[in-house]
């Protein structure tokens, strides 16, 4: 029975070749000079060629299963969980779940042949790229963060919609703080400067985007303009007081280390939210604290200069002195301030019995605690009485230190507001009450 079989480009030259040696036209040698091959390999295929003919000439693995093939019962497993339970997956991801999960332990060509034969596209399908300028790492960790707020389900309608706060390096691509926010807001981002100001250090500068949380809109003074000053935003001003440099940033595309990392957020963040059943943000930042660390080990790289750039946060100087709201108020003759709608009592301090007509400065702090502060002293202290932080709706005193023999007590700082003042009622003889003409000629 006559076997067909279809030669590729490359047998079909050396059939040919082969016919020249056979018709006594050309030499062995010169044949595998032609063909570049050993002569001991043109004595082989022409021994094939005499005993099979052209079917001697090809692959004897043609039209075979190879044995290193994925068993069909593998490839049948990958093909349901890919359609089923990791509909939404990429390739790459998937082929982590396949071994993290199931066992599966498959490359990631093979596990795209596979979905692919089987009808299952890319769940993201790609854009053609721009043409970008090239902005080259810092060459240190620490030189430089990135810093970002991301809008998402993240939740995926299980809980509230949630902002994720995030900071990453730009040397390294580390993630180095991130926090679930109800939105995007300056005390996020204090919170997770903090954070790694405390446990990295301080970085050199911060780049961000044109955010008013980073820039403030208002017009500089006259005073400001005056002294080559700008209007800062209250995260601004506390870049400043720590030292780090902020770098605006003037498309999404210039700080696109973080933009892709929230890409690949809200695809594979999203699906660890998920396994774990995380429905508000308490449980959301627990998931994200346990995920961190393994992200960057996986995607992290090596920075370029060994050594880090972070400087250590200043012995003298607290986080709740700088990462905090301040604003600047006159006291009223009746020792009492405005804030946000609320009338607070400032007490007599050890140094002045009254701050009448004083400048005083009112710290919101990030855990909702007023303070008031005259000259750098510390004179009052309120507390939000329904313990939700930077909430501002009403105040309670803060806890009193018991007098001591050396130290006599001072009165708490008092809250609550001043009686409303009846209406001014004038005297039935008031010249309001009578006619202007007659009050004229009773004057004269």
């Amino acid at each position: 029975m006559d076997t067909e079989v279809t030669l590729n480009i490359k047998e079909q030259k050396r059939l040919k070749v082969l016919n020249e040696v056979e018709a006594g036209r050309m030499t062995v040698g010169q044949a595998a000079e032609m063909l570049g091959l050993s002569v001991r390999q043109v004595w082989r295929l022409r021994k094939a060629y005499r005993e099979k003919g052209a079917v001697g000439l090809a692959h004897g693995n043609r039209g075979k299963v190879s044995a290193r093939r994925t068993a069909e019962a593998i490839r049948l497993r990958i093909v349901a969980l890919a359609r089923e339970e990791y509909g939404d997956y990429n390739d790459q991801q998937l082929t982590e779940k396949l071994a993290e999960k199931h066992g599966i332990v498959a490359s990631r060509s093979t596990v795209r042949t596979i979905r692919r034969a089987a009808g299952l596209g890319s769940p993201r399908p790609h854009r053609a790229p721009q043409h970008r300028q090239r902005r080259e790492r810092r060459p240190m960790i620490g030189m430089m963060l990135q810093a970002d707020g991301s809008d998402h389900d993240w939740l995926e309608g299980r809980g509230p919609r949630l902002t994720l706060i995030s900071y990453i390096d730009d040397a390294t691509s580390e993630v180095v703080g991130g926090l679930f926010r109800e939105e995007e807001d300056a005390a996020g981002y204090m919170l997770v400067l903090r954070s790694i100001g405390q446990q990295r250090g301080l970085p050199l500068s911060l780049y961000a985007d044109r955010h008013t949380i980073f820039r403030s809109p208002k017009q500089a003074s006259i005073e400001q303009q005056l002294a080559g000053q700008e209007p800062k935003s209250q995260f601004g001003r506390a870049l400043d007081e720590l030292g780090i440099q902020y770098i605006p940033a003037h498309s999404p595309q210039a700080k696109g280390r973080i933009e892709r990392l929230f890409e690949t957020f809200q695809d594979r963040l999203v699906k660890e939210l998920r396994e774990a059943g995380a429905s508000n943000a308490q449980e959301a930042n627990r998931v994200l604290s346990d995920y961190l660390p393994r992200f960057n080990r996986q995607f992290s790289k090596q920075a370029a200069q060994p050594g880090s750039a972070f400087r250590p946060w200043p012995a003298d100087l607290r986080p709740d002195d700088v990462l905090c709201f301040k604003y600047s108020r006159q006291v009223a003759n009746d020792n009492t301030i405005s804030f946000d709608g609320h009338t607070l009592q400032i007490p007599p301090g050890p140094q002045r019995r009254s701050y009448a007509r004083a400048r005083v400065e009112v710290r919101h702090h990030l855990d909702g605690q007023l303070t008031l502060h005259h000259h750098g002293q510390t004179i009052a202290a309120f507390q939000p009485a329904d313990g939700e932080p930077l909430r501002v709706r009403r105040f309670t005193p803060a806890p009193q230190p018991q007098p001591t023999p050396s130290a006599p007590a001072q009165p708490a700082a008092q809250l609550a507001p001043p009686p409303p003042r009846p209406p001014h009622k004038p005297a039935p003889d008031h010249p309001w009450r009578r006619s202007y003409k007659s009050a004229t000629a009773q004057a004269k």
